[in-house]
């Protein structure tokens, strides 16, 4: 059997953690070859070895059969392996042509040329569908557009051997359907894939073999086709995981949050991001905002959080007008918060762990006396979250947020905003990015805050969790709800109709 790659026992270690610990995979030619694992099991760093990131301590790699060592990308893009990261590595000011470019320069008496870049664009573009514009600013484009001028990238400097890092992470389910056809055109003409991901379903969709890592270790790899999503799942958790969430019906009590014709202005756009929205949401329910990506939901969410001002209507919690409240009042009254964006929003990222677990609260007594932090009581507050919300990281409190595995670092911020212990608890695309069994955990803890008594307003992208996690569920479409809907009796093609903007329920 010929093999296009080979990584065999490959060992990384990093200060206190084996990343990989004696991991095999093998890649067939022009197969699309799937490589799952929970979050931090070492699915990035064995590819990160792969495509010259890093260099093993341990193990050989072959590349058509021959034996090679890779010591930077430059080595890997001349045996014809590139990749697109999870984070992708665009310059935002340059244009689309300009970062495909970058590093692999044509010129002519020290000036850059760009037609024949431009047409070699034009006609990959066209050849696999890709539908990029060469001369847009990448500030410009969607993110499922960068991810496409990624693409390029790999094919303008001839790679055959093409590394997805879990490449619909950031995608609306349109773009990850276009994505999926994009991947088996490139095998069709013979090209080799490996996928990173933790989306089972898709792994569904498009591999042929699939490859489990758990915890740095391999371990085994199975025949997509013939096997159960269940079974894979096990494999990648190390023990059944349930899709069925399991909830008693709500009992809601008393409104905690009144949301009464809220209008938000863009003032970039010169027009609304959000019109004359209303909602309530009560103690014991999960309300759900839903919606495909970019119809308001962020700026709704900015506005109830106080990241960006109201220009008419207004906001009541717990009977109180809190539309003029800063953050820091809002928050003390009693909204928590688990952002959208966790590098931007939730996570100070050169701060360690036990710092990034007291944001919002080393002000307090607890934490502060006469303006000096109390460094015993912040790491025993560290210690305590960690163990009981099981975050996992190199060196426990002391870590740097930066270092840890994304799903990691979004348990911080969930046990950070549950600990706070507030009324209200606002959760923005929850499991974005994360792995079965980080899901499972996360959905447990909404509905557990749920059951205690809080409120709890969920926005999300992904129809299964609209449909498994809530009580109550709003659609917004252009900034407007559209309709509200109680899961138990809606279909996932009805909601999606009003997702689309082609239902309205006040018509």
């Amino acid at each position: 059997m010929e093999y296009i790659v080979e990584m065999l026992n490959i060992t990384k270690e990093f200060p206190g953690i084996k990343a990989n610990d004696n991991v095999t995979l093998q890649l067939k030619k022009g197969e699309i070859h799937a490589l799952l694992g929970e979050n931090g099991a070492g699915k990035s760093t064995l590819m990160s070895v792969l495509f010259g990131l890093y260099v093993p301590e341990e193990g050989i790699i072959k590349v058509r059969g021959e034996e090679v060592h890779i010591n930077n990308p430059n080595d890997a893009n001349n045996y014809g392996i590139g990749m697109v990261h999870q984070h992708f590595k665009l310059v935002h000011n340059f244009t689309v042509v300009e970062n495909i470019v970058l590093g692999f320069e044509d010129t002519k008496h020290g000036f850059l040329q760009f037609d024949d870049a431009i047409k070699k664009i034009t006609d990959l573009s066209e050849k696999y569908k890709l539908k990029v514009d060469p001369n847009q600013l990448i500030s410009n484009i969607s993110v499922g557009m960068q991810q496409r001028v990624e693409i390029l990238k790999m094919l303008y400097r001839n790679a055959d051997i093409l590394i997805f890092d879990e490449p619909t992470a950031v995608l609306t389910p349109q773009e990850i359907e276009e994505l999926m056809n994009i991947m088996k055109d490139l095998t069709k003409e013979g090209k080799s894939i490996i996928l990173i991901t933790h989306k089972l379903k898709e792994i569904k969709q498009v591999a042929d073999r699939c490859s489990v890592l758990r915890k740095g270790k391999y371990i085994g790899t199975v025949d997509v086709k013939t096997t159960s999503v269940e079974k894979m799942a096990e494999m990648m958790v190390g023990r059944e995981v349930s899709f069925v969430i399991d909830k008693e019906v709500a009992k809601p009590k008393e409104v905690v949050l009144k949301v009464d014709n809220i209008s938000v202005y863009n003032h970039a756009l010169k027009k609304n991001s959000v019109t004359d929205v209303s909602f309530e949401v009560k103690k014991g329910e999960i309300l759900c905002i839903a919606g495909i990506e970019g119809n308001g939901q962020t700026q709704l969410i900015e506005s109830i959080t106080g990241l960006n001002p109201i220009s008419n209507g207004s906001l009541t919690l717990n009977g109180i007008d809190i539309s003029h409240y800063s953050v820091r009042q809002r928050n003390n009254s009693g909204v928590s918060h688990i952002p959208e964006d966790r590098h931007r929003h939730g996570l100070v990222l050169d701060y360690s762990l036990e710092k990034n677990l007291i944001l919002q609260t080393y002000f307090k007594e607890l934490f502060q006396h006469k303006g000096f932090l109390k460094f015993d009581e912040i790491r025993i507050n560290s210690d305590d979250l960690i163990d009981r919300f099981d975050i996992r990281s190199g060196k426990g409190s002391t870590t740097s947020a930066r270092s840890m595995s994304g799903g990691n670092q979004q348990k911080v911020i969930v046990a950070r905003e549950i600990n706070r212990d507030t009324d209200l608890l606002i959760a923005v695309q929850p499991t974005r990015g994360l792995d079965v069994g980080a899901i499972e955990y996360i959905h447990k803890q909404l509905i557990a805050q749920r059951d205690a008594g809080k409120a709890v307003l969920l926005v999300s992208l992904e129809l299964d969790e609209v449909m498994n996690v809530s009580d109550r569920i709003i659609i917004m479409y252009e900034g407007e709800n559209v309709g509200e809907f109680d899961p138990t009796v809606v279909s996932e093609n009805e909601l999606g109709l009003y997702m689309a903007g082609s239902k309205r329920s006040d018509q």
